[in-house]
């Protein structure tokens, strides 16, 4: 059975995204810890971060860089926090999270709503900011 982010790749499931390539895409985390946190996934669909291929993981993490300097440039914060858990959805991600304090980027805080038109201005802000 194919996980929401495989879901969210084929276009079954809605998402705000960021950037995508053919390999790999960016989107909001619809559960966000801080203004701007980022999903980044492979499209193709892989368990566990560390039984992806070489190739596949290094460009993973050179996507969410470019993704990173982006969200930084368009979210008030200290720093982009990198956290790859891998427990709550079986395909590989990263989640990039604006931070000012190591607290910022403790999963059990409480999560932010937030509108569709303040989702869609983080994405066109993000966006403005991206340099693929």
């Amino acid at each position: 059975m194919a996980t929401i982010f495989s879901r969210i790749v084929s276009g079954e499931i809605p998402a705000y995204k960021i950037a995508e390539d053919e390999n790999y895409l960016a989107f909001l985390d619809i559960f966000p810890l801080a203004k701007g946190h980022t999903l980044v996934i492979p499209k193709k669909e892989v368990d566990y971060i560390f039984n992806m291929e070489d190739d596949l993981f290094e460009g993973l993490h050179r996507f969410s860089k470019k993704i990173a300097k982006a969200l930084q440039k368009s979210v008030v914060c200290e720093r982009i926090g990198v956290a790859v858990i891998g427990l709550e959805v079986p395909h590989a991600h990263i989640h990039l999270i604006p931070i000012n304090n190591v607290n910022d980027i403790n999963f059990s805080r409480p999560k932010l709503q937030f509108n569709k038109e303040e989702y869609e201005k983080i994405v066109a802000d993000v966006k403005a900011n991206l340099e693929m």
